[in-house]
């Protein structure tokens, strides 16, 4: 075979599995007029309307309090589009999908609202077609969850799918799932005993991203990995979620949250369950969260007296981002003057388990820091015996690292060392880069896209589990405590442009190690 016709058979794409379509549905969105609705959701289906990949026959039913027609929705819907899309306002795209959207004004808990609402379905599912398969979306605050899954089951509607009624019915929920481990059992417990565990789908946009996914098809579909991912040759695994922006106008959110809860609980722990997980028997719901689980049930829990060297905590106060001078964390609107509210947190982590065994899994995530950056960063051991002592100081020789990154320049690069043309002999580290976007030339769907597909064809891989978020909490629930119990530390306590606080860098030197420059 020459070689441009072996560079040309490379290059020819795998048969792809025939994709399954969705159901017949009718999503209802609750709060239908808020920010994540009009930024994430109604933008991802239209894209996917777009694709036509929504089933043929398909609803969209917005509640919120704002007062709106349906002819009002519609026009919010437009205009959100044209701001928030992937890609332009077709047309004749846009006449077909307005005309499946429809608006119920009203209270999250008032039976009338809701009775409202239920005769719109009923309405809707006879214009469509539905077939009797309902989605709900949870996109409001966690406070209004137990109001309308109560007003849900009370209305029929879950009732008569339990009672052996036509179709099938779901609801996404999405985060923050609880504040620790007691809210989200109690969180838990509410929402199945209206919906089954199968029919819940707790929603973490990162796990729709394609370099997240990416993770399990990297490590799984070549055979090259498996024998080198294991505390044999890895030395320590970083994962860092950098965020250059500040909390904006979250700050009263924010003041609930702080960063352990809106990011490692959730985004982070399900970055260390792909990236540390078993290879699962199948590819499916069931068989991957089973194993992302065992990761999460294995990580060894922190003891009070630990959390003081093991983890630190940040609050970032002004400073610089790209030239531009920015207030500090206590300066937003919406946050107390005083403070005690981390915007940066950093750890580390054991998992307790025959593949990690003392391998340290460090993490760090914070606000206002010098650049927005999502990865993963394998550092493997050094060479056990290296040959050129002779020839060049071997000292500062770096390890081979393996970056995942995932957001922005989503991609992978291996760092190795090579040896500089021409002489004295000089060794310097190199990079093999892949970019998803100069390999693909395809503009990924967005997160959203992915998980709100999945959820109508009733895939849940990619959806987090009952177990799947108590074992993430009880890992924080630890670092919490001991937290609370802890003198509040000097916040704040690093400028916004900066990596954090001193106290992150001397975590990580402790064990002679560095955090990545990214």
């Amino acid at each position: 075979m020459s070689a441009r016709a072996a560079t040309r058979a490379m290059t020819v794409p795998t048969a792809a599995a025939p994709e399954r379509a969705p159901d017949p549905c009718v999503m209802v969105i609750f709060g239908a007029s808020g920010d994540l609705t009009h930024r994430m959701l109604l933008p991802a289906l239209y894209n996917l309307a777009l694709d036509r990949r929504l089933p043929a026959r398909f609803a969209i039913v917005g509640f919120a309090r704002t007062g709106w027609t349906d002819e009002e929705f519609r026009e919010a819907a437009k205009a959100s589009i044209q701001e928030f899309s992937r890609r332009p306002l077709d047309p004749d795209v846009w006449e077909s999908f307005a005309g499946s959207l429809f608006y119920v004004p009203g209270e999250y808990h008032h039976p009338q609202s809701h009775e409202r609402l239920a005769a719109v379905m009923d309405k809707v599912q006879e214009l469509q077609g539905t077939a009797g398969n309902h989605l709900y979306y949870l996109a409001v605050p966690p406070s209004t969850f137990p109001l309308i899954i109560d007003q849900l089951s009370a209305s029929g509607h879950i009732g008569r799918h339990e009672q052996g009624g036509a179709g099938w019915c779901r609801v996404i929920v999405e985060k923050p799932f609880g504040e620790d481990l007691q809210s989200a059992r109690e969180l838990n417990q509410l929402i199945n005993k209206v919906f089954s565990e199968d029919d819940v789908y707790r929603i973490d946009h990162y796990l729709g991203k394609e370099t997240v996914q990416n993770i399990l098809v990297f490590r799984f579909a070549n055979g090259i990995l498996e024998p080198v991912w294991n505390r044999r040759y890895v030395d320590h695994i970083q994962i860092t979620v950098a965020e250059s922006i500040g909390v904006g106008g979250r700050g009263s959110y924010y003041e609930e949250t702080g960063a352990l809860r809106d990011m490692v609980q959730n985004h982070m722990m399900q970055l260390l369950s792909l990236v540390a997980m078993e290879p699962p028997i199948a590819f499916n719901g069931r068989s991957v969260r089973n194993e992302k689980v065992k990761v999460l049930h294995a990580v060894r829990p922190l003891p009070a007296g630990e959390v003081r060297v093991a983890t630190a905590r940040g609050q970032y106060g002004p400073g610089w981002i790209s030239g531009e001078e920015v207030p500090g964390y206590r300066q937003e609107p919406g946050v107390k003057g005083k403070s005690r509210t981390e915007t940066f947190a950093a750890m580390r982590l054991f998992i307790d388990s025959w593949r990690w065994a003392d391998v340290p899994f460090y993490l760090r995530t914070g606000k206002r820091l010098p650049k927005r950056s999502t990865e993963i960063a394998v550092h493997f051991k050094r060479a056990p015996h290296l040959l050129f002592s002779d020839f060049v100081d071997i000292s500062g020789l770096e390890p081979n690292v393996l970056t995942i990154r995932i957001q922005p320049n989503e991609g992978i690069t291996l760092k190795f060392l090579t040896k500089v043309p021409g002489s004295p002999l000089r060794i310097r580290p190199a990079n093999m880069d892949f970019l998803y976007g100069a390999s693909f030339l395809v503009q990924a769907p967005s997160a959203y896209e992915t998980l709100l597909l999945d959820a109508m064809r009733g895939d849940a891989t990619l959806f987090t589990r009952a177990d799947e978020v108590e074992a993430a909490w009880t890992v924080m629930d630890c670092i919490l405590n001991a937290w609370a119990s802890l003198p509040p530390p000097d916040f704040p306590n690093y400028e916004a442009g900066a990596w954090g606080p001193p106290a992150a860098d001397e975590l990580i030197a402790a064990d002679g190690r560095e955090w990545r420059r990214l």
